[in-house]
């Protein structure tokens, strides 16, 4: 109905009243409306100076995540030079669409995949549990998979499982261990430079969570019965740290539509649409993060464990590591995430890098100008500098859809390399 005050047909709509009113009346639907979860989008990209047709195609499904890779309408020649790169993105309240600018700012120069984890809601409880230890196989499996050749960048949260995962893979021999690992703010050690997030998991303890925050899907879900961390309390939570600038936020929308600046009402629909799209945790996977990570600190400790299986960082010497924190990041702590590098003391320092952006909160180390500017560009020289020995001849994995099955199929040696890719390594 307050879409009535939009009319071009409606007197009220060209009187400060008018307007005034439907701003009022967008805002309150806004802050009341469940958000679906968003697609990532993502129809094109450029590769060197030609604009080329994207695709997603599902490679991997299990109940609880699946694999996305964006394919890109490239020579296959082309595509064979350049280094395939998973990003795993954070279980943590929000959709991996979060990610959107992520992919964008790598596609031009990587064949890209991406872990899109599942509502719990959405998942019924006769598919079972999804802890800490489901999400560490989960991740192996994924690597498995994929196949040999492949670069991983892990944002926030999956750092501890990737990093886990890494290390059980070695102890092993297992030849699907990753050429090199980028950990971009993730809680590696939360001992070192508390946050506020930080102290408060230390202060209340695993059972407070359990006790205050763990809920019960409700019908008519699918994933009815189900124990879940609700999303919108996370959100809740990241919101909260950042009050102010949420209001002036929904303030300055307000002005926008009042004075009918359209441009700028988009740009804040666009950025809320996916902000405010959350999804639910299964919540023996948020209780024993919780434990494990912010509690008793075990994976920093040299004490994790994976199903009775040793998790011992040092035994990780193949894969480069590269570590990229903000300056100004509110939830992961200066250092926190740095603290792989000397954890992982089985790979050499000449294949380990630290990045640090100035004027990036937690945000800015994965979207954003500065993420494209900055940090991208040394990412992808990262990658290449520390993969170029594997990227010719490589086999190409094809995947069947929900199945987890690998068929290898050889692709064409080349040794094309973009313009781009190498003004990024001469950049970095």
């Amino acid at each position: 109905m307050w879409l009535q005050f939009f009319h071009p047909l409606n007197p009220l709509t060209h009187t400060s009243l008018g307007r005034s009113a439907a701003a009022g009346c967008e805002l309150y639907e806004r802050a009341t409306r469940r958000y679906a979860k968003p697609g990532f989008g993502i129809r094109a990209t450029k590769v060197g100076e030609r604009s080329v047709t994207v695709t997603e195609e599902t490679l991997w499904t299990s109940p609880f995540c699946r694999v996305v890779h964006f394919k890109r309408e490239i020579c296959p020649t082309l595509s064979a030079s350049q280094p395939r790169l998973l990003l795993v993105a954070p279980m943590s309240g929000h959709f991996a669409t979060l990610l959107r600018g992520t992919v964008e700012a790598f596609l031009p120069n990587h064949e890209v995949y991406i872990t899109d984890w599942q509502d719990a809601r959405n998942v019924p409880v006769s598919m079972g549990r999804f802890d800490l230890d489901d999400y560490i196989d989960t991740i192996m499996a994924i690597f498995r998979s994929l196949g040999r050749d492949l670069h991983v960048l892990a944002v926030c949260q999956p750092s501890v499982p990737v990093l886990a995962a890494t290390a059980l893979m070695e102890a092993n021999g297992d030849p699907s261990v990753p050429r090199s690992l980028v950990l971009a703010g993730g809680p590696i050690d939360t001992r070192v430079n508390p946050t506020a997030v930080n102290r408060l998991a230390q202060d209340k303890g695993t059972a407070w969570f359990e006790r205050n925050v763990i809920s019960t899907v409700p019908w008519p879900s699918e994933g009815c019965g189900r124990a879940v961390y609700p999303g919108f309390l996370q959100l809740t939570g990241f919101m909260s740290m950042n009050l102010d600038r949420h209001v002036q936020a929904q303030r300055d929308m307000f002005l926008h539509l009042v004075r009918g600046d359209g441009d700028s009402a988009a740009k804040h629909r666009k950025f809320y649409d996916e902000y405010l799209a959350v999804m639910d945790l299964t919540a023996e996977f948020y209780l024993q993060t919780i434990d494990s990570v912010f509690v008793r600190h075990v994976l920093p400790r040299g004490v994790m464990t994976s199903r009775g299986r040793p998790v011992d960082l040092r035994a990780i010497r193949r894969p480069a590591i590269m570590t990229v924190e903000g300056e100004k990041d509110d939830i992961t702590g200066k250092d926190q995430c740095k603290a792989a590098l000397e954890l992982c003391n089985g790979v050499p320092s000449a294949r380990k890098s630290h990045f640090k952006c100035p004027a990036v909160g937690h945000y800015g180390i994965f979207n954003g100008s500065r993420f494209r500017h900055a940090i991208a560009p040394r990412v992808s020289a990262f990658l290449r500098r520390h993969g170029s020995e594997g990227i010719l001849n490589r086999p190409k994995s094809r995947i069947v859809a929900g199945s987890g099955i690998v068929s290898p199929v050889q692709r064409p040696a080349c040794a094309v390399r973009s313009i781009e890719a190498e003004a990024l390594e001469r950049a970095a």
